[in-house]
């Protein structure tokens, strides 16, 4: 469900024991992915307009849906040529909002959800303690 070093989805590694627990968090370890499915969070999107607005490249794009489609986050429709993206698994909002509130208990303030800018995956300013 990651992807390793060489750029594969590390599905074998699952099939040879890693935890279902472990390869969802490990297919939401990376930075890239994260900023797709906070796009995705808005609504559906085509690789292009996702390359567009993350500044990445279609392969780089594409690599990362093509791991979050086989850990079943993912999933397309098919347009006439063209492919529009969305999230399967409403669920996944409340995990990243129990990680929001997490990161700013910790102090690392930071936006992984819809109403924010992808960019607000960066850390935000810590709210004061009450």
């Amino acid at each position: 469900m990651a992807i390793n070093e060489g750029g594969r989805c590390v599905t074998a590694d699952i099939a040879a024991g890693i935890s279902p627990a472990a390869a969802l968090f490990h297919s939401l370890a990376d930075e890239t992915r994260l900023r797709i499915v906070a796009r995705l969070a808005r609504g559906e999107v085509r690789v292009v307009d996702l390359t567009a607005e993350l500044g990445l490249a279609q392969s780089t794009v594409s690599k990362h849906l093509a791991c979050l489609r086989d850990c079943g986050l993912v999933d397309y429709r098919a347009e006439g040529r063209q492919s529009f993206y969305a999230l399967t698994r409403p669920e996944l909002m409340d995990l990243l909002a129990a990680a929001e509130h997490l990161l700013g208990a910790t102090g690392h303030a930071i936006t992984l959800r819809p109403g924010e800018p992808v960019s607000g995956l960066v850390d935000a300013e810590p709210e004061p303690a009450s």
